[in-house]
């Protein structure tokens, strides 16, 4: 029984139907946690198991470990929150959850950063980190996705980039690092839920194709789309400004601030990409399949 949290987000989405399609030939069972269950797709309602309510919840995650072998843990960071309570509060029902169930195996989505000297000082980087860390300490065998940025974070620059030709961020525009797209990861997760044969507790770095710059982005965007596209730098007073202004928790906006600072001072860049470490999909073939059609529709 592999259990899956958040389904419906941006890595869930693409996690589900490689599951599905691999569940049978590995004798698994699929059961997914999720809020409002009309929001998955007719197939994943017919072939796995559904549990509605917050994976936060300590009542529904009892029942979702129960008989569990193995979990996806993706915490969906909730801005109303400190960082502490959005990443290690919400994980504390499901740790406790884990070790009542005897659960054997979770993957979970964090970040890259651990044992640099930026990890203490990263924001909601560091608050991920310390998840992790709660997760090692109930026994179970543990991999954490060390993620970088994600190509599809520029989804939320579509009208900006349609309309005036802008993305923004607060990191140098020559700042090269890892950047990798949410499918990547997906895949990577399956192939650990689905071979067990991992003990311990570990980072596994996904890192995409290679590393990139704002002015790299702004290069291929342009090529891609047809269209001019540049790139500008939001300096970190204007940005925390702007998220308190949107009524994020102002904690959890400095968080963000301090992530954005420590990569821009490199905390993305301590991992040498490798063939276990490198992911296949390009930015160029992530703009023309995903971002291009958002722009242009």
């Amino acid at each position: 029984m592999i259990v899956i949290t958040a389904p419906t987000g941006n890595i869930g989405r693409h996690l589900l139907p490689l599951l599905l399609d691999s569940a049978a030939a590995h004798d698994e069972e699929l059961r997914v946690v999720v809020r409002d269950p009309a929001r998955l797709p007719d197939a994943v309602r017919e072939r796995a198991e559904v549990i509605t309510g917050s994976h936060g919840d300590a009542e529904v995650v009892d029942r979702a470990f129960e008989g569990a072998d193995a979990v996806f843990w993706l915490v969906p960071p909730d801005a109303s929150l400190t960082p502490e309570d959005a990443y290690r509060g919400f994980t504390r029902p499901a740790a406790k959850a884990l070790v009542a169930h005897g659960v054997g195996h979770v993957v979970g989505v964090s970040a890259l950063g651990r044992g640099t000297p930026l990890a203490g000082r990263a924001g909601l980087v560091t608050a991920s980190l310390a998840m992790d860390d709660l997760i090692t300490g109930t026994g179970v065998a543990y991999r954490a996705l060390a993620n970088p940025s994600f190509f599809d974070n520029l989804l939320e620059e579509a009208d900006s980039i349609r309309e005036k030709g802008l993305f923004t961020d607060a990191v140098d525009a020559d700042r090269r690092a890892p950047l990798v797209a949410v499918a990547d990861i997906a895949a990577a997760a399956a192939g650990l839920l689905l071979d067990r044969s991992w003990t311990g507790s570990d980072s596994v770095p996904v890192l995409g194709p290679q590393d990139l710059s704002p002015n790299d982005l702004a290069r291929i965007m342009t090529e891609q789309l047809g269209r001019p596209v540049r790139y500008e730098r939001q300096p970190l007073d204007e940005l925390y400004t702007s998220l308190v202004g949107y009524r994020l928790n102002e904690a959890f906006a400095q968080g963000i601030v301090d992530m954005k600072r420590a990569k821009d001072e490199g905390l993305d860049a301590g991992v040498v990409r490798t063939a276990d470490t490198a992911t296949p999909t390009t930015f160029e073939q992530w703009c023309a399949e995903t971002l291009k059609p958002a722009v242009l529709s």
